[in-house]
């Protein structure tokens, strides 16, 4: 679970790249930190960012999303719809955490556990590749449709 003070975390490192904390860059921060389960576009996020800085534009929130990209405090996440989402890098871990993916309503749930160490082992040991990083979404149903699909059937 993402904690109020990384906030200031990433606020720090804005600074530390020599960024300034602009009121439009400060409301697309803490926007994708309210939201930062959500897995949101550019677009989604612009809307939502709106909502508390009417003045904000599209690019700047495009070009925002780019420096926390280049800073490594947000990924960039295509799922099967195509469309580049935007998630925040949490500190629970060493590795980029996993995604469930419902098939049917398109619900996105995060998995904060490395479930590849053995296979990243594996990896090194037969390739000689050392994994630095990997992503893993499962696709499927989520217990919601399951249940719901359960209860058409009877």
């Amino acid at each position: 679970m993402l904690q109020p003070e990384e906030l200031g975390q990433i606020e720090k490192k804005l600074h530390q790249a020599g960024l300034k904390l602009t009121p439009q860059r400060r409301a697309t921060v803490k926007t994708l930190v309210r939201l930062h389960e959500s897995h949101l576009s550019a677009e989604e996020l612009f809307a939502k960012v709106k909502e508390a800085e009417p003045e904000i534009g599209l690019a700047t929130v495009y070009r925002t999303l780019e420096v926390l990209a280049e800073l490594k405090i947000v990924n960039r996440v295509s799922f099967e719809d195509g469309i580049t989402r935007y998630d925040l890098r949490t500190e629970d871990s060493g590795h980029f955490h996993h995604h469930l993916l419902c098939q049917i309503c398109g619900a996105v749930e995060e998995i904060h556990e490395d479930l590849l160490v053995d296979v990243e082992m594996k990896v090194k040991e037969k390739y000689g590749f050392e994994v630095a990083d990997h992503r893993l979404t499962f696709l499927g149903v989520c217990a919601k449709c399951r249940a719901k699909r359960q209860r058409h059937l009877q």
